[in-house]
């Protein structure tokens, strides 16, 4: 699995993460973020490399049929996306302009204030 898969599986397990089992949370973890192979986590677990195998497949297809029906990581991409865009215009335009740079601030954070 190559860097940007990686990340791809990391980013929708941050998304969907809890929707799973607490073993496929678990060998997820230890396969993707702590970088274990698939026999150093049957050995921590004291399961079969199979069952290993099997939980992380379940987990994967899970996490990829959230992304297909919720599309979560894809509209958080798009807004980040348009957040940059909004940023740069800021920027490049009103930059001596304190307060819009806040009030868009807050509202990328979600923390509108009065």
């Amino acid at each position: 699995m190559n860097f940007k898969e990686k990340n791809r599986i990391n980013s929708l397990f941050g998304f969907y993460g809890e929707l799973l089992t607490a073993k496929q949370q678990e060998y997820l973890r230890y396969y993707f973020e702590d970088d274990y192979s698939i026999v150093e986590i049957a050995e921590a677990e004291t399961v079969s490399r199979q069952a290993v195998s099997d939980n992380i497949k379940r987990g994967l297809d899970q996490l990829i049929k959230y992304e297909h029906v919720l599309r979560l990581q894809e509209k958080f991409e798009a807004r980040s996306a348009i957040e940059t865009q909004v940023q740069d215009y800021i920027a490049v335009y009103y930059n001596k302009d304190n307060k819009l740079k806040k009030l868009v601030s807050q509202l990328m954070a979600h923390e509108i204030e009065d």
